[in-house]
């Protein structure tokens, strides 16, 4: 088992790429964390991974406030005693369209999402690394956006190429902690938001206008995005950090 032992929190857990991951790491042997603000199918999720043999606790968290995260790094230390691992899953997108049509609003709720969730991630989770002086490991779930932008998704974009300078950044400040801190870049996947990234109905003819643009002619899934988790994750990895893993099918290349 790769994760034997290891404590780890996936926020966004409930559904898509960060339920992938959540059961991968508990497969692999992690006691697992499963924050979400959706209390129904969060508590499915740890039902789920513990009626399989795997150990998981569900934690209701908004990572876009503040005492809602400090709660979701206290409990896990009251729960387990330590933090290994902490993956940035949780995100947020307006549906595609221009650009301006944009409201304030809703730049608000993507940013606190989307990059203030990965301040108050930082700050806590990593005062509890320290604390546990066993070092820790980072990974933000950002996004190709990050690196090949579409259009009319510009200030989602933004947030993504936030994580991925705030993963760079953070990797050289806590390396001398031991604590690594790398991204995933996924591809437009299969998960809830396909249709709001596509800003169309998802139909097999609309797939395949996006399907198009990546070489290897599919979505990423989930088990996509947990299996590059998981490579990062574990300790065949550490001698990573800083590394933005781009899992895209060849989009960015």
């Amino acid at each position: 088992m790769k994760l034997k032992n290891k404590v780890s929190i996936i926020t966004g857990a409930a559904s898509g790429f960060g339920k992938g991951i959540a059961e991968l790491f508990a497969k692999e042997g992690s006691k697992v964390i499963i924050a979400d603000i959706n209390e129904i199918s969060g508590r499915k999720v740890a039902d789920q991974i513990n009626n399989l043999g795997g150990i998981a606790e569900y934690i209701k968290t908004d990572v876009s406030q503040k005492e809602s995260m400090k709660n979701l790094i206290d409990s896990t230390s009251d729960i387990f005693g330590c933090l290994d691992i902490l993956v940035s899953n949780a995100g947020w997108s307006y549906t595609n369209k221009p650009s301006t049509e944009v409201t304030e609003k809703e730049l608000d709720k993507l940013y606190n999402i989307n990059v203030k969730s990965l301040f108050f991630g930082t700050v806590f989770a990593v005062d509890l690394m320290k604390k546990n002086s066993k070092g820790g490991v980072l990974i933000n779930i950002a996004s190709t956006a990050a690196v090949r932008p579409r259009p009319n998704l510009t200030w989602y974009n933004a947030t993504k190429g936030a994580a991925v300078t705030i993963t760079k950044s953070l990797a050289i400040e806590l390396a001398g902690d031991g604590i690594r801190v790398c991204a995933i870049n996924p591809v437009i996947g299969e998960t809830g938001m396909l249709e709001t990234f596509m800003g169309m109905p998802d139909t097999p003819k609309n797939r395949e206008k996006f399907m198009q643009t990546i070489p290897l002619g599919r979505f990423s899934k989930p088990s996509d995005i947990a299996n590059a988790a998981l490579f990062l994750a574990n300790d065949d990895s550490n001698f990573i950090t800083g590394v933005c893993l781009e899992v895209d099918g060849g989009r960015c290349v």
